[in-house]
């Protein structure tokens, strides 16, 4: 069936920034791109990069409104483009993690009558008992998290139980203070949604269930049972009690296949959708990255942009503290882990402008920082006898460790041992180096317990490692990063033009669409994915001799950090 008349599926991305839709055909080549970037085509909001700040309280918040308008904005510019509405035959897609919205009581009724010929902004005005959705980037809500971190017993027990630690943006801790800040308005709220619930609902005509891996970002979903935490849910709902908020959540959908129903007439008829149409679950922008390919467990994705983020798929659920846990967006029995760190590009680029500059100059601004980093030897050891450097930088206070802004060197034998704090700093050069392998070394000793053996001639690492962002263009940075984690099938860039949410959320409508009974994603879209078309090796990946060397270390990092977390006021006692 060619692309000319085959089915078409469409998906969506709705981050902070930017509401943006892709579709593809069945084969899951793209044939029509739209975007909205809310600072550009929606500045009337008067919102600066996506969202208003309330610095005073650290309330980081967008317009619901603002997200509705973009959905008619981004379908009028698909049209424009002639896409075929008529042939779309599924919709998904993914939304910003964490981000609540909270609907009035007459809010799915206004949903469901309305008109074609006029707009969604115009129509939903009263549909919302608040006309703001906290953003991940929210920092309001320190006592909240302190309440959920001991609710069940301590950081460790509500990891175990819901996946992560109490975090500020996690939905749970922003509903508790909300209805805090807000009780009348709580109490007029009819259904709480996520982003990514919010946007299917749209597309639904009426409010979408929660999907089975983003309700694991809101403290609130116990993993292991599949169901709400009731003590949790009584935490956040107060004196309203559980009731109250269970019936503001409503269900969640444990399939993340299938229809959830037949498109919203009002999308049929004023934009020619068939009325056929399925709605497949919406997940989170992160576990939609993961669908950007057909991702094999142990496979792993480094995301090197202004932050830094690591994701993986694996079938064993090891919660910890320092780290996430989310269901499978598509795959019963596999989890998604995930790191996040502020650290990331910017860590690098002050290390970068610490350099000298090249001479003659160049246009390329990573030429010397690549040099020094190839050149200075792992740990800086040019013998066996010399001492090994680890340092830790961070610009931005961290969250993993959660410690201040400041920069930290370390040295250590090559064995781990005699770790000693260096007064002094280092040769700009050695920084270049030990930057890059200080933020691998982390991602490298908080997912050791997670991999196996890729064969049984190797020891424990992730099969292969796919670079996005910014500094997956970097040839210095992959090859520390092969030396450091490995990779027993190498180090690949993933390049899916900036697009890996929404396309995550396209290939996420076709499997819905299109499996047979019990194909899994990984099965279904792995038979049509074009690899060559969007990854290409860039390093070998495993190096028993390098590698081993790193892990020879791994304990003195691993103690490295502790010490500056014990130097943190919070923890002197």
């Amino acid at each position: 069936m060619s692309t000319n008349d085959g089915p078409l599926y469409l998906g969506f991305d709705l981050s902070t920034q930017q509401l943006k839709a892709i579709v593809i055909a069945s084969s899951l080549k793209v044939l029509y791109e739209a975007k909205v970037d809310f600072d550009a085509d929606l500045a009337k909001y008067g919102i600066k990069k996506g969202v208003f700040i309330n610095e005073a309280e650290r309330e980081v918040y967008a317009p619901v409104a603002m997200w509705l308008e973009a959905v008619d904005l981004v379908l009028q510019r698909l049209r424009e483009k002639g896409t075929p509405f008529e042939r779309i035959k599924g919709v998904s897609g993914a939304g910003q993690q964490h981000g609540s919205v909270y609907w009035s009581r007459t809010g799915e009724e206004l949903l469901g009558a309305l008109k074609p010929e006029e707009t969604l902004v115009g129509q939903l005005k009263d549909a919302f008992a608040h006309p703001y959705s906290p953003n991940w980037q929210d920092a309001s809500t320190q006592n909240e998290c302190d309440s959920f971190d001991a609710a069940l017993g301590g950081q460790e027990e509500l990891a175990s139980v819901t996946g992560s630690k109490a975090h500020h943006r996690f939905t749970g801790p922003q509903i508790m203070r909300f209805h805090k800040k807000r009780p009348e308005v709580y109490r007029a709220t009819s259904r709480i949604t996520l982003v990514s619930s919010f946007l299917a609902s749209i597309f639904l005509g009426r409010i979408a269930p929660f999907d089975i891996s983003d309700v694991c970002g809101m403290n609130l979903w116990d993993i292991k049972a599949g169901t709400w935490s009731e003590p949790l849910l009584e935490l956040a709902a107060g004196e309203d009690g559980l009731d109250s908020l269970k019936q503001k959540l409503g269900s969640v959908r444990e399939d993340g296949g299938g229809s959830m129903g037949p498109i919203s007439k009002y999308f049929v008829q004023r934009y020619g959708f068939h009325e056929d149409c399925g709605i497949a679950p919406f997940t989170g922008d992160n576990p939609s990255t993961i669908l950007a390919l057909p991702l094999r467990p142990l496979d792993a994705i480094v995301s090197l942009g202004t932050s830094t983020t690591f994701l993986m798929s694996t079938p064993r659920y090891v919660p910890d503290p320092a780290y996430h846990f989310f269901n499978h967006p598509t795959t019963p029995g596999l989890y998604m882990f995930m790191l996040c760190y502020k650290n990331g590009g910017l860590a690098r680029e002050r290390i970068r402008d610490a350099l000298p500059k090249p001479d003659p100059p160049t246009s390329d601004t990573w030429s010397t920082f690549n040099s020094r980093t190839l050149s200075t030897p792992p740990l800086g050891q040019h013998s066996s006898s010399d001492p090994a450097k680890l340092g830790l930088y961070f610009p931005l206070p961290e969250i993993v460790p959660n410690v201040r802004a400041g920069t930290w060197r370390y040295t250590c034998s090559s064995d781990g041992s005699d770790l000693q704090e260096t007064a002094t700093a280092w040769d700009a050069a050695a920084d270049a180096r030990a930057i890059v392998e200080s933020q691998i070394l982390s991602l490298r000793l908080r997912s050791q317990k997670l991999v196996n053996p890729p064969s049984a001639s190797l020891p424990p690492q992730p099969r292969r490692i796919y670079l996005v962002g910014g500094g997956s263009l970097n040839p210095a940075i992959a090859r520390v990063v092969g030396d450091v984690l490995g990779g027993a099938e190498g180090v690949w860039r993933l390049d899916v033009g900036g697009n890996a949410c929404a396309l995550g959320g396209a290939y996420k409508a076709v499997w819905a669409m299109e499996r047979r009974p019990d194909e899994t994603f990984e099965e279904l879209i792995g038979a049509r994915w074009r690899e060559s078309e969007a990854v290409g090796k860039v390093d070998q990946g495993y190096r028993e001799e390098v590698w081993g060397r790193y892990g020879d270390v791994l304990g003195a990092f691993e103690e490295m950090e502790k010490r500056v977390l014990a130097g943190e006021e919070r923890n002197k006692k």
